[in-house]
């Protein structure tokens, strides 16, 4: 198996159904994505909107969960767009915007030096791949000043970045999977901490680390699981597979993270916490069970390891050889045929000026080309009453998480 480097592992883990979320929630998580979108174009222009993620927003959702409203300035009117159906909306503005648009612009441009390094599809000609390195290093300059403009150090990413290279190269059968997936742990740390300091909360650097950390665990291992067949049909090297990491101990420690982020989340002081507590207590629990193919609503008391299973036997047919059940990867075989990153980015430009990623049911992911939900769409989970108890308290414990 050759070795192609996955990189820092940053993607849109956290996937809310507007079900779940209800209107007060769903509007501000609108006006998170919103407002990240619009902080990237107007610091570095419309190119730089496409590395717009769900789980870069979260920054900008930690951050004003932390301050004090009564000053004002967290938000503004943006003018109509057309993935709002030609509606103004109200967007958020300001640090919490620019931190997520800064970190969101460093690893984009680690991952596009990544794809170069790799000669992925059309990058492996020589104009396109010059192209693509210039607009790499444009994203890792424009990110590392509007991470300097809200006094966070970018280097702490890129320092990580060229770690997780090495430690990739030197990882085997063997190693610990805690050791791959430190660097992505470290660099996602340090951005959730800032966020206290932009709040004015410095009392809540520790913990928010903490959860940011936890949060980089699982943004490593839902990535190495879900990709796993795929990247051994292709030869790409896996976290998984090059450690000999079976999918029972990656899922407990999926577990393990999950509980250790609600437990910080206790320990952090917001002054309304609800679309945080909701988004990192509760999908990301959902965001589990999608990766390893079970299905649970995190209000239960089986939210930590998914509903009951029949006793997993290997070669068992009731199970494919998946000891949770059924596809380790969410009901959907992963796809081979993967779209090279400017394939990529033209389906994902496709996707937006046609507003599927907010209002279709379900759409073809731009580069994974794997199923994927609008963030808009109607869901038919069983839990979307009991979630609503999110939409009326800090519910730090209402759900016994």
């Amino acid at each position: 198996m050759s070795y192609t480097p996955r990189g820092i592992v940053v993607f849109g883990m956290v996937r809310p159904c507007s079900h779940r979320l209800g209107e007060s929630l769903k509007a501000q998580w609108m006006a998170h994505l919103c407002g990240l979108c619009l902080a990237l174009r107007g610091d570095h222009g419309q190119l730089a909107r496409v590395v717009t993620n769900y789980d870069g927003l979260l920054l900008s959702v930690l951050t004003e969960a932390q301050v004090e409203r009564e000053g004002g300035g967290w938000r503004r009117t943006a003018g109509p767009c057309p993935l709002r159906g030609m509606r103004t909306a109200s967007v958020a503005q300001g640090e919490g915007a620019r931190l997520a648009a800064a970190v969101s612009l460093v690893l984009a441009s680690a991952k596009v030096r990544d794809h170069v390094a790799d000669g992925d599809g059309l990058l492996a000609r020589r104009p396109v791949a010059l192209a693509a390195r210039r607009v790499a290093g444009s994203w890792g300059r424009a990110g590392a000043r509007t991470g300097a403009g809200v006094g966070f150090d970018a280097g702490v990413l890129v320092e990580a970045v060229e770690r997780q290279f090495g430690i990739e190269a030197l990882a085997g059968p063997g190693t610990p999977i805690l050791t791959v997936t430190e660097p992505t742990e470290t660099a996602t740390a340090a951005a959730f901490a800032h966020t206290a300091l932009l709040a004015g909360r410095p009392g809540n650097a520790v913990p928010l680390a903490e959860a940011g950390r936890l949060f980089g665990r699982l943004a490593h291992l839902l990535d190495a699981v879900e990709d796993r067949e795929s990247d051994a049909a292709a030869g790409a090297w896996n976290p998984l597979t090059a450690t000999g990491t079976p999918l029972t101990e990656a899922r407990r420690l999926a577990d393990d993270a999950l509980h250790g982020i609600r437990l910080a989340l206790r320990e952090t002081s917001f002054t309304d916490g609800r679309l945080a507590h909701l988004l990192l207590a509760h999908e990301l629990g959902r965001s589990v069970d999608r990766a390893f193919g079970t299905q649970s609503c995190g209000h239960g008391p089986e939210a930590a390891f998914g509903p009951p299973q029949t006793p997993y036997l290997p070669g068992d047919p009731r199970h494919g050889g998946n000891p949770y059940g059924g596809n380790p990867f969410g009901g959907e075989p992963p796809r081979p045929d993967k779209r090279g990153f400017w394939a990529g980015c033209a389906a994902a430009l496709g996707l937006c000026c046609t507003c599927k990623v907010c209002c279709a049911d379900e759409f073809e992911g731009p580069w994974s080309r794997q199923r994927r939900e609008g963030c808009c769409s109607s869901c038919d989970c069983s839990c979307c009453d009991a979630c609503e108890c999110c939409e009326c308290c800090e519910c730090l414990s209402c759900c016994d998480c």
